[in-house]
């Protein structure tokens, strides 16, 4: 069933507003999708690397001290790995995309 002109209309404003919102651009944009699942896994990176300095440390302290460091160690690698998972294929190969552009272009002389 095709839209009247009325609905035409109405989309047509929507889209216009819609291109012309610059938050709304960057928050659904291909790096913008995946900005928050990236910094997740940033994140979780620091806290593998955390914990296992916290491992080797408190080995020479308690075993279970230890123990616990690892468990959340484990805790840090099933978030990346779900963050990953969540962002999929693509995602992941447009956030690589958005990190390997360069931020500042300098003119060629």
């Amino acid at each position: 069933m095709p839209l009247s002109d009325e609905e035409q209309r109405i989309l047509r404003e929507i889209e216009t507003q819609l291109k012309t919102d610059e938050k709304f651009a960057s928050a659904v944009s291909s790096s913008g999708l995946y900005r928050h699942s990236a910094k997740r896994v940033w994140w979780s990176l620091l806290g593998i690397l955390v914990s296992l300095v916290a491992v080797v440390a408190s080995l020479q302290i308690h075993f279970l001290i230890a123990f616990a460091a690892f468990g959340a160690m484990l805790g840090f690698a099933l978030v990346i790995e779900r963050q990953v998972r969540l962002m999929g294929r693509a995602g992941v190969q447009d956030l690589a995309q958005t990190i390997r552009k360069p931020r500042v272009k300098f003119p060629h002389n």
